[in-house]
C-alpha cells in the first residue's frame, strides 16, 4: 500500500508529521516489524520516502519522522539546495531530534500490526543519530549510512546496546580517514558491532538518483542492510 504522512504528537504536546509505508495487508501473514528512517539534511524527501516504500515492500512497517518541523515543518530538500540544508542542521537541536525518534518509535508500536521488534536505518545526519539510539534507547537493531559526526560521540559506545552496523564511505571527506580510524579503534572490539568499508566511494553513494550515487556500492550495502535487519528483528 502506499505511504502516507501521518501526524505525530512530542511531548510539549505540539503536533510534527512522519511518512509512514507498511506492508501490503493482503500479502501480510503475520505483524510486521519496523523500522524507523532517519533523514539526511535534506528532510523527509523523496529519497527517504523512497527507502520508506521499499522496506514496505520487503515486509516492515517503516517510519521516518520530520526532524525539522520545529524550524520549518515539511521540509523537502534536494542535494542543490546544500546552503538551505546546512542552516537547518545547524539549528538543530539533535537531543530534540532523538526525542521526536522516541515519539516516532511509540507511535509505530502502539500499531496493532506491530510484531514488537524495531530498528533504526539512518543517513548523514541520521547515520550519527541511529548510533545514537543503538546505545540510548531500546531499539532491537541499528544501522548507519555515512553517519556525520560519530567520531564525537564515541564516548557512548560502552553504551551500546543494540546490534549495530555501520556502513562507511572509504572516501568520504565527511568522516576522513582519522575519523574512521577514531570509529573503527573504538568500535571494533564491542559485542555486536559490524563496520562495513566500501572502497572507492564517498558520502551519499547510497542516495538513489543523486550525484554521488555508486548503484552497484549502494545494492550491496542495501542488501547487507536488509539481512542485518531480517536477522536482527527476527524476519
Amino acid at each position: 500500500m502506499p505511504g502516507q504522512n501521518i501526524s505525530l504528537r512530542a511531548g510539549s504536546g505540539a503536533e510534527f508529521t512522519a511518512y509512514l509505508a507498511a506492508p501490503d495487508t493482503q500479502l501480510q501473514t503475520a505483524r510486521a516489524s519496523a523500522v524507523l528512517v532517519l533523514q539526511e539534511i535534506f528532510g523527509v524527501n523523496a529519497f527517504v520516502r523512497g527507502v520508506c516504500d521499499r522496506f514496505a515492500e520487503a515486509g516492515f512497517m517503516a517510519i521516518a519522522p520530520d526532524l525539522f518541523w520545529r524550524q520549518e515543518p515539511g521540509v523537502q530538500l534536494s542535494e542543490t539546495q546544500h546552503e538551505q540544508a546546512l542552516r537547518l542542521l545547524q539549528g538543530l537541536d539533535q537531543e530534540q531530534a532523538i526525542d521526536d525518534c522516541s515519539d516516532a518509535i511509540g507511535y509505530i508500536s502502539a500499531l496493532p500490526d506491530f510484531s514488537g521488534r524495531i530498528g533504526v536505518v539512518g543517513y548523514c545526519l541520521g547515520g550519527k543519530l541511529a548510533y545514537l539510539l543503538a546505545a540510548r534507547s531500546k531499539v532491537d537493531a541499528a544501522v548507519s549510512y555515512y553517519g556525520v559526526g560519530i567520531e564525537n560521540a564515541l564516548g557512548e559506545a560502552q553504551s551500546l546496546t543494540a546490534p549495530l552496523l555501520l556502513h562507511i564511505a572509504a572516501e568520504d571527506p565527511l568522516c576522513p580517514a582519522t575519523a574512521q580510524a577514531s570509529i573503527y579503534a573504538a568500535l571494533e572490539n564491542i559485542a555486536g558491532v559490524r563496520i562495513e568499508i566500501h572502497p572507492g566511494v564517498g558520502h551519499a553513494f547510497a542516495r538513489r538518483g543523486g550525484a554521488t550515487f555508486v548503484p552497484e556500492a549502494a545494492e550491496n550495502a542495501d542488501a547487507t542492510t536488509l539481512a542485518f535487519l531480517r536477522q536482527q528483528l527476527r524476519v
